[in-house]
């Protein structure tokens, strides 16, 4: 008698037992209906998974639409309460902020001065819904008249130690602000134990610090800087972004900072970097965030637009894989549509 199919597969596949060895496998059963679905489902995604990334910009009266981020603005001073409203009354509970200077120098010092661009989102933002999370990006490429991460020396090149010194400031005056946590995003060695030890001599000792530990010099990021307006006038970052062809170098970064004092890491860009949100998490087991970057963010929308792509599905489909990956964290453009997707779905 041949053997069916299924019993083939059964043989091939790992048996619990050899008393079982014969019997029909099938995994359909599992699938029959969507709370028999929900019932043995792996992962979960809930709006307070999600962290908003926001840009403000200074000195305009209307909130600027972003030509290559459809649905993303640039917000006002003022029109940034109604968006955090917006982005609670939807489940989200955190926001990343990121300023748009029109004050910038070539260290960006506007964003070390208590009543600078920075210091002042931050605040408007915690007026507006004080529960919400805040997080500050510490990075001067929104800051500085050069679109670089810090000062630059004779060559062009970022000033590692000097760019240390001002993050320092600039933490605390995040901090003082009402930043709940502080993001260093510039990639430069000894930037956690710098702005950890700055933060407690100022006595913020529970502002808590997630480091862009593995931040890649990708290609994904050209939107962004569009929004943020820091594209570069000469030269590129990849003498202090990692390069997309290493893996074991991410998770030696990952290392230094969570000992040099981070309470949380993140992987930027993600969807090209599942691999790293992964390895992280299986290998440190600490907060793991993934960054859904500009790029990602782009091509989806414009896929939508295009017809090629079902928007809310996918949308939903691409967040899973972060958090399937191990991500606790996603930063994500589409927050508020994925919280209100996924309210819709319970």
């Amino acid at each position: 008698m041949t053997d069916s199919p299924l019993r083939i597969i059964s043989r091939q596949g790992s048996a619990p037992s050899a008393a079982r060895a014969d019997l029909p496998l099938r995994m359909r059963r599992l699938r029959t209906s969507e709370n028999m679905r929900a019932l043995v489902r792996e992962n979960s995604l809930s709006p307070a998974d999600l962290i908003l990334p926001l840009f403000v910009e200074e000195n305009i009266s209307e909130r600027q639409p972003i030509t290559s981020m459809p649905g993303v603005f640039r917000e006002t001073e003022k029109s940034i309460a109604a968006v955090v409203k917006e982005a609670e009354s939807s489940g989200v509970k955190s926001v990343m902020l990121f300023g748009v200077s029109h004050n910038k120098d070539d260290h960006g010092t506007d964003s070390m001065k208590p009543d600078g661009l920075l210091a002042r989102m931050i605040r408007s933002v915690k007026d507006a819904a004080p529960d919400m999370i805040v997080m500050a990006d510490a990075c001067f490429c929104e800051y500085t008249d050069h679109g670089h991460c810090g000062p630059l020396d004779a060559h062009g090149h970022v000033m590692n130690d000097a760019t240390l010194e001002n993050l320092a400031i600039q933490a605390v005056i995040a901090a003082e602000a009402g930043a709940d946590i502080i993001a260093p995003s510039g990639m430069m060695d000894g930037m956690v134990t710098t702005i950890r030890s700055a933060l407690d001599e100022s006595g913020f000792e529970n502002t808590a610090i997630l480091s862009y530990a593995a931040k890649y010099a990708s290609a994904f990021y050209g939107p962004f800087r569009d929004a943020a307006g820091c594209s570069l006038k000469t030269g590129d970052r990849k003498t202090h972004q990692m390069d997309p062809a290493n893996s074991d170098e991410a998770m030696r970064e990952v290392a230094i900072d969570l000992d040099e004092g981070a309470d949380m890491v993140m992987v930027k860009p993600g969807l090209p970097y599942l691999d790293i949100i992964h390895r992280v998490k299986s290998e440190f087991r600490v907060p793991t965030f993934a960054y859904n970057v500009s790029g990602e963010y782009a091509m989806l929308k414009f896929a939508a637009q295009a017809g090629a792509l079902d928007y809310d599905k996918s949308l939903l489909e691409m967040l899973m894989a972060f958090k399937r990956a191990g991500a606790d964290g996603i930063l994500t453009y589409a927050a508020i549509d994925a919280a209100r997707l996924i309210k819709n779905q319970a």
